[in-house]
């Protein structure tokens, strides 16, 4: 298994979306994401799986991606510590399967779960 942990700030939600064009309020609006359920902002789920994907590349430099599954089962706040992993579950001739995770180390909470197939050089 590979890990980092890392945090994510207001400032990489508004960055992600500039970027992105993912403008929705619960990611970049503190005051409209406050009346919603989760109370706060919360991050872009592809900015966790970006975190992930730079992740693979240190491990597996030049791979492509085949594929991939992902699942949001529980809220990523700006500000919270969450460790991002990755472990290879299946090797197919030229390719890997991983399986990838996102937690909040506070708690445990799945905030990303998923799997991913990537394509070796």
């Amino acid at each position: 298994m590979t890990s980092i942990d890392r945090s994510l700030s207001q400032a990489d939600f508004d960055r992600f979306a500039a970027v992105s064009g993912d403008n929705n309020p619960i990611h970049v609006d503190p005051t409209f994401s406050a009346r919603t359920r989760f109370g706060r902002t919360v991050s872009h789920g592809m900015l966790l799986y970006t975190v992930l994907w730079g992740l693979i590349q240190k491990r597996y430099p030049g791979a492509r991606q085949v594929s991939q599954h992902l699942m949001f089962p529980n809220p990523a706040y700006a500000g919270e510590a969450h460790r991002f992993s990755l472990s290879e579950t299946a090797s197919l001739g030229g390719s890997r399967v991983l399986a990838t995770q996102v937690t909040r180390i506070a708690d445990g909470a799945v905030v990303l779960d998923g799997q991913t197939e990537i394509a070796l050089p």
